[in-house]
């Protein structure tokens, strides 16, 4: 009670804060009030405007409406269902009038027959109309609607209204609830505050402002005139307070406090002490010129506030330890840094450069690094083998040391060699003395020595059990040898480079392998076809071999089938699924399919690719797979294009227009359980049609829009040949450093000459076989095949029967000259004919097996109504 009494006396701080919260509180709770209450008005109001529209528009609907506005009496047909509505709907009036606003019906029979109170002349217009007037029954909010007829006249109003009295009543309601609510929230709010207040009054003691304010300045006093440093930092590592004192010894700046302790300069040592909050006891840390012995405590032991609280004193006395504290702390900046310097790119060339580069000049004045040339090309180390110098580093560059790529081969007695034999590092600390060196090349050794290179140590390149090559580190300017130490030191970093050397060995075998399966697995020349100017490129990524490929495909009728696809991923395994993709696309390619029906098959094959090597847990699944699968036909120059979750093509038009076709964007493949759509694209003779792969437009510092638009301003700008267009969008493209593949097809679209292009309808009578050679016959002899008349009535002759006789009507016969002479016939039926052996006594049976013995290729193509037999004969 004493305690409470305080706080409401107003006079300590805690008291002060009690009422300031309390009037706050108060002030919140009676403007949420008011605002809720006319919340609640304006939502009730809102209400009955929607509720008297909705039943005025409901009875004007109404079905004989219309009928009894026309009767001799509408009141006597009207007023009881009007009654009957308004009840209804609880709403305060349902009225119907004519044109005129004179009321047919009314709750108060005796405003029957008399003029509407309100707006009408929107409703008369055919718009409703809601307004809050004051009408017979008071204040109120109505809405009239007009009654059309089935022409769109109108011939009546019917309006319906609420009175703002029963507007209100909503509101009044639950104004008690509100009112109940807003007390509960003032009580919590006076209970919280009560505890803050108490909290605070405890904490101060039940000081005043005067009083806390002389109890700080005697802190003050006596914290900045002490001759130790004091500093006190949070839980979350900001510093609090410094003292004079410790602003001396730190060399702290002016606005220190509020900072976090690592950015206020401080050596990242004693940084991360101060801000780890641990237990420290007279730990040395060295600021400048001075020693500083560091104490510190945790402030949260006794229930206090999380942080810590350390104190510092000058320990100068321990100078003539800091020698020895500078080189350990220089060794373990440079394993730090080897840490992370070394193994920066999975190229073993660099790495062991960087190596070189890390210990010149900081440990030695010149670093050798010699490697099996094996492991230079990512195998197994040879030990018979010669070494390649692959990086060479110094303080100057007239050394007479191996110049670097030169070929070695140690003398076993050498400090290399013996390394090498041992697998142990070696130490000669005085060089010119060390037997057994000088025979690995008498001459440059003395000139090693005359140019003052005094101490060496060497040290073999180990990963595991592997040898991959030597280190040396060779010293000129100290005039001190190598000693215990640093070779213990030399030998910590090339164990720290050796790993990073094994793994770009590592890597290096597996790119190897992955460019020579990639390269094995796409085409490495576009087959010959008369319908498309091609020309393509791709671009490995730098950071290892993908999955990106494409295709170009002759199928059957002069028509050519472009290919794109992606496969997520580098490596082996994304090289080899491209393989398998591109095999099962060719498989697929040969059935004569839809692009669309197409990728419905390439999806079901990698979702079986996916649950075969979901059994095996070493196996990785086919995933982010994409594909855009696109036809074009010379005669018709249509161009089919589906595609499953890859970009979209460009089309360049012959003036130059560059777009983005709308081609359904399926997904990608292996999902399932969504069917792909196709685009029907009808490309002018010279447009350019440009598929690619998302290397090119997308990634991590762009969105794939931005690179649409890009590619679009390049394409804009190239010339009209295929090759150009190549060359400018790739140097417009081309990013610095490749972090995907870049696969890119440009086709140049050619027209079949109509001069090369025959076409017969056949009626369906077997005598039009003969009609059908003899046309024929005239056509070959007209384009210059007389040769291939023989043959060629036979094919037609054996097709255009089988389609008389199994077939449907029409049919139609086609023969195109391209390439080779296509001889082709189309009928209605979608039943396939099947290549058999006929035995000696059967009538039939032998005329596919002619057509195939006579044409270099046949086939069936199936179109949405019918089918299409095909074969192709080689011009002579």
């Amino acid at each position: 009670m004493a305690a409470l009494r305080s706080v409401l006396s107003g006079r300590s701080v805690a008291g002060q804060v009690f009422v300031l919260y309390l009037v706050i509180v108060l002030l919140l709770v009676v403007a949420a009030v008011v605002a809720l209450v006319l919340q609640v008005r304006r939502d009730s109001t809102e209400e009955a405007r929607n509720r008297s529209l909705a039943v005025a528009e409901t009875f004007a609907n109404a079905p004989g409406l219309t009928e009894a506005l026309d009767s001799p009496d509408p009141t006597a047909v009207l007023q009881p269902r009007a009654e009957a509505a308004r009840k209804l709907a609880r709403v305060d009036f349902v009225v119907v009038m004519n044109t005129d606003g004179i009321r047919y019906t009314h709750p108060k029979r005796d405003r029957i027959g008399k003029q509407f109170v309100g707006t009408i002349e929107p409703a008369l217009a055919g718009e409703p109309v809601v307004e809050e007037v004051k009408g017979t029954i008071g204040q109120l909010v109505q809405a009239v609607v007009p009654v059309e007829d089935d022409d769109g006249t109108v011939v009546g109003l019917v309006s319906a209204g609420i009175t703002t009295e029963n507007v209100g009543g909503a509101a009044e309601a639950e104004l008690p609830l509100v009112l109940s609510a807003a007390l509960a929230a003032l009580a919590l709010a006076t209970g919280g505050a009560a505890l803050v207040s108490r909290r605070l009054l405890r904490q101060t003691h039940g000081l005043g402002p005067r009083e806390m304010t002389r109890m700080y300045e005697h802190h003050d006093a006596v914290l900045h005139s002490v001759r130790e440093g004091v500093i006190i930092v949070d839980g979350d590592g900001t510093l609090m307070l410094a003292n004079d004192e410790a602003r001396r010894l730190f060399g702290l700046p002016e606005d220190a406090e509020g900072r976090h302790v690592l950015d206020i300069g401080l050596d990242p040592g004693t940084a991360g002490l101060l801000s780890s909050g641990r237990v420290a006891t007279d730990e040395v840390h060295r600021v400048g010129d001075r020693l500083l012995a560091v104490n510190q405590r945790p402030t949260d032991r006794a229930g206090g506030p999380r942080g810590s609280v350390a104190t510092v004193r000058d320990s100068t006395e321990l100078r003539a330890l800091s020698g020895r504290a500078e080189a350990s702390r220089e060794r373990l900046d440079m394993l730090y840094d080897a840490g992370v310097g070394i193994g920066t790119s999975l190229d073993v060339t660099r790495t062991a450069e960087e190596l070189a580069e890390l210990a010149v000049p900081r440990f030695a004045d010149f670093v050798t690094v010699d490697l099996f040339e094996s492991v230079l090309a990512g195998g197994q180390p040879d030990a018979a083998a010669a070494l390649r110098r692959t990086a060479v580093t110094g303080i100057a560059d007239d050394a007479p040391l191996y110049p670097g790529d030169e070929k070695i081969r140690f003398v076993a007695s050498s400090p290399q060699g013996r390394s090498l034999a041992s697998g142990r590092p070696v130490l000669e600390p005085r060089l010119g003395e060390a037997p057994g060196w000088r025979a690995q090349d008498v001459q440059r050794s003395g000139q090693v020595v005359d140019y003052g290179i005094h101490s060496l140590i060497t040290v073999p390149l180990r990963a595991g059990s592997l040898v991959l090559g030597v280190v040396s580190f060779w010293r000129s300017r100290k005039p001190g040898p190598f000693d215990a130490e640093e070779l213990a030191l030399a030998e910590e970093l090339v164990a720290r480079a050796a790993v990073s050397i094994d793994n770009a060995r590592r890597y290096t075998r597996e790119h190897s392998m992955a460019v020579t399966l990639q390269q094995s697995l796409l085409p490495r020349s576009l087959p010959e076809q008369s319908a498309l100017e091609i020309a393509y490129r791709y671009l490995p990524a730098q950071a290892g071999v993908g999955g990106d490929w494409f295709d170009v495909l002759p199928l059957s009728g002069a028509r050519v089938a472009l290919v794109v696809g992606d496969v997520v991923g580098h490596g082996l395994h994304a090289a080899a699924t491209m393989g398998r993709l591109r095999t099962a696309v060719h498989n697929f390619s040969a059935l004569d399919l839809p692009p669309d029906e197409l990728l419905g098959l390439l999806d079901e094959l990698v979702a079986r690719i996916d649950q075969d090597e979901a059994q095996d847990e070493e196996a990785a699944p086919v995933t982010g797979a994409t594909c855009l699968y696109a036809v074009y036909d010379p005669v018709t120059r249509h161009c089919t294009v589906a595609r499953a979750g890859h970009p979209p093509p460009a089309v360049v038009r012959p003036d130059g227009t560059v777009e983005f076709p709308d081609v359904p964007a399926g997904p990608p493949l292996g999902l399932g359980g969504l069917p792909f759509e196709s685009a029907d694209l009808e490309l002018p003779e010279g447009s350019r049609v440009v598929l690619y792969t998302d290397g090119l437009v997308e990634d991590r510092t762009r969105d794939i829009d931005v690179g649409l638009d890009q590619l679009r301003e390049a394409l804009s700008r190239a010339g009209d040949s295929p090759e150009d267009t190549c060359r400018v969008v790739l140097d417009s493209r081309r990013p610095v450093r490749a972090g995907d593949d870049i696969a890119l097809i440009v086709a140049r679209t050619r027209v079949l000459a109509a001069d090369r292009i025959a076409e017969w309808p056949v009626p369906p009578d077997p005598a039009a076989v003969g009609e059908v050679r003899a046309a024929v016959t005239r056509k070959l002899a007209e384009w210059g095949l007389a040769e291939l008349t023989f043959g060629t009535e036979l094919i037609l002759s054996e097709l255009v029967t089988n389609a008389l006789r199994y077939g449907g009507s029409p049919i139609q016969v086609r023969m195109l000259h391209d390439r080779s002479l296509v001889c082709e016939v189309y009928d209605s039926s979608s039943t396939s004919p099947h290549l058999r052996h006929a035995t000696m006594t059967d009538e039939g049976g032998r005329g596919l097996f002619l057509v195939a013995q006579v044409a270099e290729r046949w086939g069936t193509r199936y179109l949405p109504a019918g089918k299409v037999i095909w074969a192709e004969q080689p011009l002579p």
